[in-house]
């Protein structure tokens, strides 16, 4: 048998052996090909000019990839080659050289990253399909499937493989060129030894690494760069510490405690978790990192998303909005008159917002609001609009109408405003004027941007009284008949521009045009949250793998284990307990240390958003539950999978 027959053979046992890996190895493929598509394709450019970004930062987050990727293969490899060093020794042993032995085990594990290539790329090509459809469905525009077969994508994808596979190749080619036969025979029996075997310095090793995870996680929480990267610091000693130390302090617990050993299957779950544990601290510390660095990805990504979502649909009532200080000016009036030419009249209104300027308290509202949260403050007194203006939006948005009653205001605000208005009832001085409190309407009503319908909120009240306030800026806001396309848009922002020269830049000037909005939207979606969950989807992927080919290497030592316990007269319903408590701890002990370091500081990044940015079914607590449940529904599957096949071929 030749070398080359050899490695084709134990590539097809090592596929078969570590499925999960090969599995895995063919979902990042198809990742890396299908974002590849997105960085080549010329479909997405021309969506929206922020979309020439996205290549660039596609780029950067697969190379991210291929260094995380490359990790795996290489502690994959790794594994492999302590678990089948006897068999490499023995190759050795009856003539082969060093090298040969090196090349042929190079072979087989390119071999195993070809074989996963291939079908990567054609799962590659129906993700590219999914993606696709995502960002076009972001754009509004139709989705129609068309086969495309992207050779700079496969070659860019070919090109992170061959990188991966040479890099994490390269040290065991290297251990195995210079190892002696005795050496490689006997190193599938080299553990790692718990890090910490004295009793004193363990138990303060243990507090200390709780300290510095508390002090890490409020560091990372101030919101200063400098103190943050302190705390990520203290963050990775933290979880260093606590599995070095907790890994020792297992049996010593049990020692103390030596009563507690004996009850169901307690010596038998921790004293098999106490002994991988001990090999295994610097591994477990390095897949919580991993996992919190997963969760945070998620989570930042959802709340990305969600303030971009949220921000465009605070002000997408309306197609249009032209805003100014000095209503009188040419390139306002101007633009009206032409828009006005080409539209319905019912389309479009213009208008004042206006100030209330009372000497007793010009900010009534917002003191009384930021007793419950904090407000960016937009103007220097409570805005107003007269009912007959208010009305008429009402209409041309197609809201059901309201009444005013005589000597009575209406609040127009944002929900989560009102949320903090829920027991407002005080009159309120317009000029000379007192009114009663009437009622809060809560529809989106363009209230978020500057020089809008008021910042967060607006006072409506009767025309009369409206007079007498002092205009602050004139809006002009349209909803345009469906057959009003960009074209016509593009028109308007054209003549706007051309007009606007030479004005003063302090007029409080506002164009917004929603078409554009949405574009920003999307773009901002598809180059910030798409390639964050690219990201996490390999964090988890990769830190799962690991963790799975470590219990089921393990698959032989467990079935001699219950075989003997089940000799001895243990009924297969505690064996099946005893494997799925062994289970539970063994894949909860990583993430429970994630979730409580990335729960705090996605909830903390969440709090530090504009107001209103997230709320409702986008709230801080709605993120952090979301991200949860993506994290866990990817994480079940391969914990789902090793347990099936565990309990299939250990339990007698």
């Amino acid at each position: 048998m030749t070398l080359s027959s050899l490695s084709m053979r134990n590539a097809k046992r090592q596929a078969r052996d570590y499925l999960v890996y090969f599995v895995t190895i063919i979902i990042t493929a198809a990742l890396i090909y299908a974002f590849n598509g997105l960085v080549f394709s010329q479909e997405m450019r021309v969506l929206s000019k922020m979309m020439s970004t996205m290549p660039l930062i596609i780029v950067l987050a697969s190379l991210v990839v291929v260094c995380i990727i490359s990790w795996l293969v290489q502690y994959t490899t790794n594994f492999m080659l302590s678990r089948r060093s006897r068999e490499l020794g023995t190759y050795i042993l009856i003539g082969l050289e060093n090298k040969q032995v090196a090349k042929m085990f190079f072979q087989e594990n390119l071999i195993v990253g070809g074989a996963a290539l291939v079908p990567g790329v054609l799962l590659g090509n129906l993700v590219y399909q999914a993606l696709r459809a995502l960002v076009l469905a972001l754009f509004g525009k139709a989705y129609h499937f068309s086969f495309v077969f992207s050779m700079p994508a496969l070659g860019l994808t070919l090109a992170y493989f061959l990188l991966i596979y040479l890099l994490a190749q390269r040290k065991s080619r290297k251990r195995i060129r210079s190892m002696k036969i005795y050496d490689l025979i006997y190193f599938e029996r080299r553990n790692e030894e718990a890090a910490i075997q004295n009793g004193v310095r363990r138990k303060r090793a243990f507090i200390v690494s709780i300290v510095l995870g508390i002090a890490g996680t409020v560091f990372i929480m101030a919101g200063d760069l400098a103190i943050g990267i302190i705390g990520a610091g203290m963050i990775i000693a933290f979880l260093y510490g606590f599995f070095a130390s907790f890994a020792s302090g297992v049996p010593a617990y049990f020692e103390k405690h030596a009563e507690k050993k004996y009850g169901g299957q307690t010596l038998l779950v921790f004293r098999t978790l106490s002994a991988k544990l001990a090999a295994m601290g610097v591994l477990m510390a390095t897949i919580s990192l991993l996992f919190t660095a997963t969760i945070i990805s998620e989570g930042t990504g959802l709340i990305f998303r969600f303030i971009f979502e949220n921000r465009y649909e605070q002000n997408a009532c309306f197609d249009l909005m032209i805003s100014t200080q000095n209503p009188q000016a040419e390139y306002f009036r101007d633009t009206v008159d032409f828009i006005e030419e080409r539209i319905p009249s019912e389309c479009s209104w213009e208008y004042n917002i206006c100030l209330r300027d009372s000497a007793e308290d010009s900010r009534i509202l917002s003191k009384y609001i930021k007793e419950e949260m904090w407000i960016p403050e937009f103007y220097s007194s409570d805005a107003v609009m007269a009912f007959s203006d208010y009305a008429a939006l009402r209409e041309i948005l197609g809201y059901p109408a309201v009444t005013l009653e005589p000597g009575t205001y209406l609040l127009q605000c944002q929900k989560y405003i009102a949320s903090a208005l829920k027991d407002w009832n005080q009159p309120i001085p317009v000029g000379d004027t007192v009114l009663e409190f009437g009622g809060i309407q809560t529809e989106i009503f363009a209230q978020y941007l500057w020089n809008v319908n008021g910042g967060e909120y607006i006072l409506v009240v009767p025309d009369e009284i409206a007079e007498t306030c002092v205009v602050d800026h004139r809006m002009y806001s349209i909803k345009t008949p469906e057959h009003m396309g960009d074209d016509f848009y593009e028109e308007v922002k054209t003549r706007f521009r051309d007009k606007i020269e030479g004005y003063k830049d302090d007029e409080g000037v506002l164009f917004y045009i929603r078409s554009e909005d949405e574009k920003e939207m999307a773009s901002s979606i598809a180059t910030i949250v798409f390639p964050l969950y690219y990201l996490a989807l390999v964090l988890t992927m990769t830190a799962a793998t690991i963790l799975t080919i470590q219990q089921l290497s393990e698959t032989e030592r467990y079935r001699r284990q219950f075989s003997l316990l089940h000799k001895l007269g243990m009924g297969k319903t505690d064996m099946q307990n005893a494997l799925r408590k062994q289970f539970t701890i063994y894949y909860a002990m990583p993430v429970l240390p994630s979730l409580i370091i990335s729960g705090a500081f996605i909830l903390n990044l969440a709090n530090l958003t504009d107001p209103g940015s997230l709320y409702g079914a986008g709230g801080p607590l709605m993120v952090l539950a979301v991200t949860l449940a993506l994290f866990f529904l990817i994480y079940a599957i391969y914990i789902v999978m090793a347990y099936t096949t565990m309990k299939r071929n250990v339990l007698p």
